[in-house]
């Protein structure tokens, strides 16, 4: 089943009423078809909220889309598959699983995505966005915050503010949406708000009081990247420890400090995401992709996976070969 299928708004080969349809939730934009003879193949679910709405939309086809300024929101596009040329103002990278886009209403807009690209997309309206942020500052926010995409949702804040968004799409598959209306939904909007501020650089952030976390240490982009080189392999605190060139208890508490986890939690947890990458990628079977990321027991590693993203190895698998 395809991420808010219980939310389908329309599913259609016709470029136009593509166009006008996607319009209708998001804002005018010009949406073409890149190569001759290209079928579209598109698809939009959205899930309306007070300040946000979720939404899932995937192109058979290689797309152009310019809306140039979105005006009254702000986008986050979580790629599940494929991924995208982006232009955001003076900003320009690409998306794909692990690297989303993060576009601001007031520069100037325009993207390419790659075929059978398939995202979920977080639009957040801009005013709730500017009543959120002058909350936190405890003063009126003068001038648009602008993002500084893209966002890295392979670790930290980013998989945090990732795994949120998938474990409300999931829920809502389940008949159990969360956003709609309600002190509970106000709150959960108000958390994911917050956690893009957390997640992605953005030119307020300096003047945030509360306690983010300080810069990251030579000893832990160290320790990081032994983790990332070695990720497969069978690893100890003590290697990572020596790689890093702390003692361990000096390694763990610099871990606690920046990544609110252990080494070996993060080492974990990063192979885990590796996982469930390759399994939207459908890059083998569960049992090859968990031996790729280095889980040999199978049970453990189903029970983990469960626990991180809500639902086994072989849901994420088929759900994948359901959206062909």
């Amino acid at each position: 089943m395809t991420p808010l299928a219980r939310h389908a708004l329309f599913a259609s080969d016709d470029l136009d009423e593509a166009r006008d349809k996607v319009a209708r939730v998001f804002c005018p934009h010009r949406l073409e078809t890149i190569g001759r003879g290209a079928r579209i193949a598109a698809r939009h679910h959205h899930l309306a909220g007070e300040r946000l709405s979720l939404n899932y939309i995937e192109y058979g086809a290689k797309t152009l889309i310019a809306p140039g300024q979105l005006h009254s929101f702000y986008l986050v596009q979580i790629p599940l598959r494929g991924g995208a040329a982006i232009s955001n103002g003076l900003s320009r990278y690409a998306s794909h699983p692990g690297r989303a886009a993060v576009l601001n209403p007031h520069r100037e807009t325009t993207m390419i995505w790659e075929e059978g690209t398939a995202q979920i997309l977080v639009q957040i309206d801009r005013k709730a966005m500017m009543s959120f942020l002058g909350a936190q500052l405890a003063r009126v926010a003068e001038r648009p915050v602008s993002f500084d995409g893209p966002m890295d949702t392979s670790r930290g804040a980013g998989a945090a503010f990732c795994g949120m968004v998938r474990y409300l799409v999931d829920e809502a598959d389940r008949g159990r949406p969360v956003i709609g209306a309600g002190l509970m939904a106000r709150q959960v909007e108000s958390a994911l708000i917050a956690g893009l501020l957390d997640a992605c650089a953005h030119d307020y952030a300096a003047e945030f009081g509360h306690s983010r976390s300080p810069p990251q240490t030579r000893h832990m982009r160290l320790a990081e990247g032994f983790i990332e080189a070695n990720l497969s392999e069978p690893l100890t605190v003590e290697q990572i420890a020596e790689a890093a060139g702390l003692s361990v208890r000096a390694l763990q508490l610099a871990f606690r400090t920046h990544r609110d986890t252990t080494p070996l939690g993060f080492w974990r947890d990063l192979r885990l995401l590796r996982a469930h990458q390759s399994l939207l990628a459908e890059e083998g079977s569960v049992t090859e992709v968990a031996l790729k990321w280095g889980f040999s027991h199978f049970g453990r590693f189903s029970v983990l996976y469960r626990q991180k993203f809500g639902h086994s190895p072989r849901d994420t698998l088929r759900s994948a070969q359901d959206q062909e």
